[in-house]
């Protein structure tokens, strides 16, 4: 059997929570489910809203000197801050990324949860972690960054699914592999398949997370609330938290 992968989080950051949270909220149709004070400790604050089984998560400082206002500055921005995935062993999928060159920046344990977290600058284009909860096999089950009560946050009228992640590089092919060989996923042409989402690697300047893809009810309604909350609005995407969504 091939070992448990899936897209268990996204994670953006933003200057401040509002009107980011709002606007994702009302535009998606979508409820938070929680907010950590665990976070408080490395100078955020965030808010976490369910898509389905994939948590949207934001984080935004409220001190000088975080990773997180850092990444903003570099970026100016744009660009997603971390794709988390949840996995069998957090620690195997580190050391296999350590023998590829990929430093580990950070490991969370708090039990029943584990995380490892690996260094940004050696993932390129935005932070991987893999984590694992014990005895929550089950995607409806527990997972304790979501909060205690996380599923009854779901929404789908309006939202159905966060599909696909795009990912840009001037060498997309390149980032694809690097990113395959990390998470442990072989690379397809510029794509990497996970069971519940697909991970797409175009050309571009810069190496960053630019897109988020979601399957939604009515493509015309969402874009009209983005219009209405005063986001630019093209074709079938707007952009919003540093990220482009996009909706079909």
């Amino acid at each position: 059997m091939a070992p448990y992968m899936r897209l268990r989080q996204i994670c953006l950051v933003a200057p401040q929570l509002e009107p980011v949270i709002s606007d994702i909220a009302g535009i998606m149709g979508l409820e938070v489910c929680y907010r950590d004070g665990n976070v408080a400790k490395y100078g955020l604050e965030n808010a976490l809203l369910p898509v389905d089984t994939v948590l949207l998560e934001v984080v935004a400082p409220f001190r000088g000197g975080t990773t997180a206002g850092r990444f903003i500055e570099k970026t100016g921005g744009r660009g997603g801050y971390m794709a988390i995935f949840c996995c069998d062993d957090p620690d195997e999928r580190g050391r296999n990324a350590n023998a590829l060159g990929v430093r580990t920046a950070n490991v969370i344990d708090h039990a029943p949860y584990h995380g490892v977290q690996l260094h940004p600058r050696d993932c390129r284009a935005a932070f991987i972690e893999f984590n694992h909860t014990e005895g929550s096999d089950d995607i409806f089950g527990p997972y304790p960054p979501a909060g205690p009560n996380w599923q009854k946050f779901i929404r789908k009228d309006v939202t159905q699914a966060l599909t696909g992640v795009e990912m840009q590089s001037p060498d997309p092919q390149g980032l694809a592999e690097h990113w395959g060989g990390i998470i442990g996923v072989a690379a397809g042409d510029a794509e990497l398949k996970l069971p519940n989402a697909t991970f797409h690697f175009v050309k571009s300047a810069s190496e960053i997370m630019s897109a988020l893809e979601f399957r939604v009810a009515d493509v015309a309604g969402v874009l009209h609330a983005a219009k209405a909350r005063g986001l630019p609005v093209a074709g079938n995407e707007f952009l919003l938290g540093g990220v482009t969504f996009r909706v079909s």
